[in-house]
């Protein structure tokens, strides 16, 4: 049995700054001041550190994955350690601008990337505390991608369509230095806790986890299942591919993890009508939402209600239909039920703490089946019929 397959496919997250703002406030009208009427009874709820905010960028991979990599610092018995975001995001521009060039600008580029794409970078890149690189390096007091990747687009485009007719090796170090500029130099060394250390000696050291024990997973009926398949995603700039199994099997793996201790990290669509971010709850309303009446969409988030039966093909039509994107992602860290008993997975987002869950928000199983793009667990999370069916 294989790990993660490390071909470098990204899911997407596929969103620039701009994009990202948009997103959050295309969700401002998902919302019900009788949101109240869920009444949520925790089953589990696993160690996680605090919520945090990705600001202006469309880094949600890079927070939800570190964010799910503190939280195996802390099962593992670790100290937990706030690892800094957007150093890894500085370490992904770098390999997705190499790409990039390879590609003669013929891939997306973006803010974009994805949990894999954590996993491979704090193997290749190792870690830093975020007190050691903040990435805040423009006067700013949140991240505010706007003008950076604005700037490093119109490079990479100047690269690639200079009249030279060949590359000299200058344009990785002109790069690099944009950067630099924009999110700060990233130390060579740097003290912590009194001892000294490098990325990778700090991630070996302290941060102890063994990036090869990471699985990635999704579901698609044109791919076979328990085999590695390439997801098929326009932001797909690191061309790496994740196992496909059934999609029951999604939620059997994560209500395992669950059971087990393991937080999952999550890739998702949240650009619906079915995802409040205001009340922290998100479904999937039996009836379609353009077939309701206009009361009946006021009313959507008001307490818990029949939910669509999602099937494989519902799932996947979603998707080939662009319905379901690659929008992004979050953390999974625990289980609850609401007064009727139904389950919905307590999962963290990276937008701040200014919703009615303080940063969290309450997924049914339904949402879940249906706009999953990706999960990332452990291989200790994973159930072992599963895992032994994995080529």
């Amino acid at each position: 049995m294989k790990k993660i397959i490390v071909s470098f496919i990204s899911l997407g997250f596929a969103l620039n700054a701009m994009a990202q703002d948009n997103l959050v406030k295309s969700l401002d009208a998902n919302k019900s001041d009788s949101a109240k009427k869920f009444k949520f009874t925790t089953i589990i709820d696993l160690e996680d550190s605090p919520v945090k905010n990705q600001g202006s960028s469309g880094t949600c991979w890079s927070y939800s994955g570190n964010s799910f990599l503190e939280s195996e610092m802390m099962k593992s018995g670790n100290e937990f350690v706030d690892i800094s975001e957007i150093y890894t995001a500085r370490c992904a521009y770098i390999e997705r601008a190499k790409n990039y060039v390879r590609m003669h600008g013929n891939i997306g580029w973006g803010d974009g990337a994805e949990l894999h794409d954590v996993v491979a970078i704090y193997k290749k890149y190792g870690a830093v505390p975020y007190e050691v690189y903040t990435g805040l390096n423009y006067g700013t007091s949140k991240n505010k991608f706007g003008e950076m990747q604005a700037a490093l687009e119109g490079m990479l485009k100047g690269i690639v369509e200079n009249k030279n007719g060949k590359l000299t090796k200058n344009w990785l170090p002109a790069f690099t230095a944009a950067l630099d500029a924009y999110l700060g130099k990233v130390p060579e060394s740097f003290t912590w806790k009194g001892k000294e250390y490098t990325p990778l000696t700090f991630a070996n050291e302290v941060v102890g986890l063994n990036a090869d024990k990471y699985i990635e997973l999704s579901s698609f009926t044109y791919a076979p299942y328990y085999e590695p398949t390439l997801l098929m995603v326009p932001d797909n700039w690191s061309l790496q591919s994740v196992y496909n199994v059934p999609f029951n099997d999604l939620t059997a793996i994560v209500d395992n993890a669950l059971q087990n201790g393991y937080t999952v990290a999550w890739a998702t669509d949240v650009s619906e009508k079915g995802f409040s971010w205001k009340n922290g709850v998100a479904i999937v309303p039996e009836k379609e939402f353009e077939d309701m009446e206009a009361d009946e969409l006021k009313k959507i988030f008001d307490g818990p209600q029949k939910e669509k039966n999602i099937t494989a093909e519902v799932r996947e039509d979603a998707f080939d239909n662009y319905s379901t994107t690659d929008d992004h992602g979050m953390h999974i860290v625990g289980l609850a039920k609401d007064q009727l008993g139904k389950e919905y997975y307590m999962v963290k987002n990276s937008w701040g703490d200014k919703n009615d869950y303080k940063g969290y928000l309450y997924v049914s199983k339904a949402f879940f089946n249906y706009k999953t793009t990706a999960i990332l667990v452990n291989e200790g999370a994973m159930p072992g019929d599963i895992l032994r069916k994995l080529k």
